[in-house]
């Protein structure tokens, strides 16, 4: 291996390690890190997985909601069918107790 075969070597090496540390930064869920909790800092917590954190945090649900949509305006069959899959019951509770917690905040906060 000759010196400039090395030294394409590195770049690359370092380029990539660049956007791993860019890709874990963007998927770790906000407040990771010094200023909050590491995302095993509550064992047996909902949800464990970072992934599930970040889908379940506000700009993940925002990421799933568009998702959702782009795939109904584009193939709206394969979106219906993929709906009857989903546990209507208990996607609905999801959503009231959002709604609800939501309200109940906004109430709590002075005018």
């Amino acid at each position: 291996m000759t010196d400039r075969d090395a030294a394409a070597r590195a770049e690359i090496l370092a380029r990539l390690a660049e956007s791993r540390e860019e890709l874990r930064r963007r998927l770790d869920p906000p407040g990771n890190g010094a200023e909050g909790p590491q995302a095993g800092a509550y064992p047996g917590g909902f949800p464990r997985s970072r992934t599930m954190q970040v889908l379940l945090s506000s700009r993940g649900l925002g990421t799933v909601g568009a998702v959702a949509a782009g795939l109904l305006i584009a193939r709206p069959a394969l979106a219906l069918r993929l709906l009857r899959m989903l546990p209507v019951g208990a996607v609905a509770r999801m959503l009231m107790l959002k709604a609800v917690t939501g309200l109940r905040r906004k109430q709590e906060q002075p005018p």
